[in-house]
């Protein structure tokens, strides 16, 4: 393979690989190998922290510590992911980042990916730009996972190109905050690009890479994401990819400093508290706790559109123009099982954003859609 991406956070940076490949090399060289983390939120998997390849079964291993998901494979219970989808619907091979060896192992992996393909390129990419912090900023919500792969990609045996795609809208850093720091324009996304990746944003719970395909269609307002509501700016600076300097970027991280030669995720995670104050495991420890005591529901509530109307006037208050599924899902109290019927009223609006992104003011629209069906 001639491309190698590094999905710096996993998640939804393994989607944005696929529209990096497509806005980059198009059909040079074939699909790319993309080396990803499976670390879901909690409303997708419900064990906090990423999965390793002892999770799984019906992994293919590409190397001594290197393993292909392919779309078949599936989670041992009570595990879950969203990667055997991605894998099976998007035409990439797909790789599992194992944090467990800390970022010494993930540094291993990458090098024997780079001495089995010799790939031409090698990306990091990461949309949002977190992987930019020092590692302390107040705002961060989960430096740990992009801390390990800029670590780790620092100290191969092959030079590593950084991206960021979309600043400052994984709501962490803001964009004005971002912007000293990056590097020449690489490319802007266009609609072209997004064409391959618009299906999986019907159900993957991604927000920043769905907000990085709506600004690349045009969307323009102020979107809330997340559990705690994070006002995300989507402006004409969403769709761009800018290349920055790695050397730059690791010698500002503290994080990624502290962890480099760290052997185990316990230790990485252990140096995070000292650095970050807490690790994004331990919210992920914290929220599954509150959710076991008070469990959400599987059930769409019958009020569930009057519970939308009410959130929208709210939103409209504070002046924000879109939100996202997950973000509906969070503050109405219910599980990843109630998603598709989200997603799905999103899609009866005809928009042409991706599902997951929510634009409001469409109660009415909302109304005729849930009634369609029954009239029907």
């Amino acid at each position: 393979m001639k491309r190698l991406i590094v999905a710096a956070g996993g998640g939804g940076d393994a989607v944005a690989a696929a529209m990096l490949h497509a806005a980059l090399y198009g059909d040079d060289g074939g699909p790319a190998l993309i080396l990803t983390y499976s670390w879901d939120r909690l409303i997708v998997d419900p064990v906090p922290g990423p999965r390793s390849p002892a999770d799984f079964t019906g992994l293919r291993q590409l190397t001594p510590h290197v393993w292909a998901v392919p779309g078949t494979a599936t989670l041992k219970p009570p595990h879950a992911a969203t990667l055997p989808r991605l894998a099976a619907e998007i035409p990439h091979t797909f790789a599992l980042i194992d944090p467990y060896a800390g970022a010494a192992g993930i540094t291993r992996q990458l090098n024997e990916l780079i001495n089995h393909f010799a790939p031409e390129t090698i990306d990091l990419l990461d949309v949002g730009g977190d992987i930019l912090a020092h590692g302390d900023e107040p705002t961060l919500r989960s430096p740990l996972a992009d801390a390990l792969t800029l670590a780790a990609c620092a100290r191969t045996e092959a030079p590593v190109r950084l991206l960021v795609a979309g600043p400052g809208l994984d709501g962490e850093l803001p964009a004005d905050v971002l912007r000293p720091h990056l590097g020449p324009l690489l490319t802007t996304f266009t609609p072209e690009h997004t064409q391959a990746i618009i299906p999986v944003l019907t159900w993957h719970p991604s927000e920043a890479t769905a907000l990085l395909t709506a600004t690349a269609l045009g969307a323009r307002g102020l979107c809330e994401i997340r559990d705690a509501g994070l006002p995300v700016p989507l402006t004409a600076e969403g769709p761009t990819v800018h290349q920055v300097d790695l050397a730059r970027a690791l010698a500002a991280n503290r994080l990624a400093q502290t962890i480099a030669a760290t052997t185990t995720l316990d230790e990485a995670e252990e140096r995070c508290r000292t650095v970050c104050g807490t690790s994004e495991i331990d919210y992920e420890r914290a929220k599954a706790q509150r959710r076991s005591e008070h469990q959400p529901t599987d059930a769409v509530p019958h009020d569930l559109l009057t519970q939308i109307k009410n959130f929208e006037q709210a939103a409209v208050t504070r002046e924000t123009t879109y939100t996202t599924v997950r973000r509906l899902a969070e503050v109405l109290g219910l599980t990843n099982a109630a998603l598709p019927h989200l997603t799905r009223l999103n899609t009866a609006r005809d928009s042409h954003l991706p599902a997951s992104v929510w634009k409001l003011h469409h109660t009415g629209e909302l109304q005729d859609a849930q009634e369609g069906p029954a009239r029907a």
